[in-house]
């Protein structure tokens, strides 16, 4: 099929995860004129995929990765506040067992984690009593001590739908289901090839690309742009289980296992218990899906802890993803997790992501904009340390993030009495500011408390084309509806397309 010739940008952004989103929303925020493509949908692979996590990386203080810390907690205090209905502080627990990490050890590293970057309101360190602590109830009775410190959670997917929000807000054109199969440069361009949803291609021109495809960038290298030079990759899957919830308290907990990995256990939407995570080498990006193994392995090393064993009929979800890691020698628990920039200026510019974590990806951002820019003419300075993401322009009623959410769910309930209260708390986490529009608008519900608006808002506002990217990536969903209720949402996603295939 020959493909047509579409228009010219100035960056072509591949890849729609959390790296590419912040590639994409840093440059238009400076002017230039963007086009992002993502073959699948928004954060459809490893941004979806994570722990969940906005925070330093306290095990990476064992390796000596204190730029990495430093770097990571001050983003982690920027973005809490940046987007305070999607990330959120959360106190984690550390049982103590002597004979894998000594206390001094740990208190050390616990005194880096909580000095290494300035700390505005997040509570620091200390040592605990678990036979008094609420989360030594569930534990172990031989587990007595313990350390509780400070991180972050986040909805990773809706960070990288906020991040996507932003560059379209500032001018980026985003195509999902939009693959760049072939790309050739000369002096001033490259030459694009796009194929769509329905299988036709255009051409687009670009003055720059950037490729942040994750774990195929090596091979959007080799088989789209025709380069052949790249750091080594590792490419790790980490696997996640979701359990029906294995304690009540609010608090999460990191458990040391012998092997000496850490497993994470996390409140997980009201009703689950979040475990991962593992790491395994694979050798195809595509190698997402979680083995028995792996499950048994994180039942396994959660189950060391608790005072009941988490049983296998308990996991109701499972999921993984794969990593890009810098190739480095040794345990794939101790590879960096830190990002490295590749800048080819051999004509038309090519800036190629590799590595990175969530936590990061503004950082990152910005520094492949201030290598990418000068070579486009753009002086417009960074931007995206101000401000906010889309929908976390919450009213400043409060002095922390969370008592700003707090007040504005309050607000919402006060004020939308005949809405459940639940059904609220849910818009607010998912679409700040643009709750109050979802729940004006009063439609009947389509399935449970969804509403016909709010789905037309993710298929017009989100780029949602089908109900899993509803249920599993613009909202959490899948994990309470009902099959008949998931099949109405899917239904009218069904009928969406018919409309919009129509009117096209």
């Amino acid at each position: 099929m020959l493909a047509r010739m579409d228009s010219t940008y100035d960056l072509l952004v591949i890849g729609a995860g959390i790296n590419g989103a912040g590639i994409a929303r840093d440059a238009a925020g400076r002017g230039l004129r963007v086009l992002l493509v993502e073959r699948d949908d928004i954060a459809a692979h490893t941004s979806s995929a994570s722990t969940k996590l906005i925070h330093g990386g306290l095990r990476y203080l064992e390796t000596y990765e204190f730029g990495l810390v430093r770097k990571s907690l001050a983003e982690r205090e920027l973005l809490l506040r940046q987007a305070p209905h999607l990330m959120w502080p959360l106190r984690f627990v550390l049982p103590h067992e002597p004979h894998l990490r000594p206390a001094w050890m740990i208190r050390a590293g616990l005194f880096l984690y909580d000095h290494l970057a300035r700390r505005d309101w997040l509570p620091g360190s200390r040592g605990i009593d678990l036979r008094r602590h609420p989360a030594g109830a569930p534990l172990r009775p031989d587990l007595v001590r313990g350390f509780e410190y400070s991180d972050g959670w986040t909805d990773d997917a809706r960070l990288v739908l906020a991040c996507v929000r932003d560059a379209a807000e500032h001018g980026a054109e985003v195509r999902t289901r939009t693959a760049c199969i072939a790309a050739a440069r000369n002096t001033q361009h490259w030459l694009a090839t796009l194929r769509n949803a329905d299988g036709s291609q255009t051409r687009v021109q670009a003055r720059a690309l950037a490729n942040a495809a994750g774990p195929w960038a090596h091979q959007v290298l080799a088989e789209v742009l025709g380069e052949r030079h790249a750091p080594p990759l590792r490419l790790v899957r980490g696997s996640h289980i979701v359990v029906r919830a294995v304690f009540a308290h609010p608090y999460a907990y990191i458990f040391q296992n012998p092997d000496g990995r850490i497993v994470f256990a996390i409140p997980y939407e009201r009703d689950f218990t979040l475990i991962g995570t593992t790491e395994v080498e694979v050798h195809d990006p595509a190698a997402a899906r979680s083995s028995a193994d792996e499950e048994a392995y994180l039942l396994a090393a959660a189950s060391r802890y608790f005072a009941q064993p988490i049983a296998a009929d308990s996991v109701v979800h499972r999921y993984g993803g794969v990593r890009p890691l810098i190739d480095e020698a040794g345990d794939a628990s101790r590879v960096s997790r830190d990002y490295r920039l590749a800048f080819d200026r051999e004509g038309a510019p090519v800036l190629t992501v590799f590595g990175g974590k969530i936590t990061t990806f503004r950082r990152l951002a910005e520094e492949a904009l201030d290598l990418l820019a000068p070579a486009l003419g753009c002086t417009a300075p960074a931007w995206t340390q101000q401000g906010y993401l889309p929908g976390g322009d919450l009213p400043a009623n409060g002095s922390t993030p969370p008592e700003v959410f707090a007040a504005y769910v309050a607000a919402l309930q006060a004020r939308f009495t005949h809405h459940p209260a639940a059904t609220i708390h849910r818009l607010a986490r998912n679409y700040g500011r643009e709750a109050e529009g979802l729940l004006e608008a009063g439609a009947a519900p389509v399935a449970g408390d969804v509403s016909a608006a709010e789905l037309e808002h993710a298929w017009t506002r989100e780029w949602a084309r089908d109900a899993q990217d509803f249920l599993w990536r613009r909202t959490k969903l899948g994990l309470h509806l009902p099959p008949g209720d998931q099949a109405a949402i899917a239904a009218w996603f069904d009928a969406r397309r018919t409309t919009a295939g129509q009117s096209s």
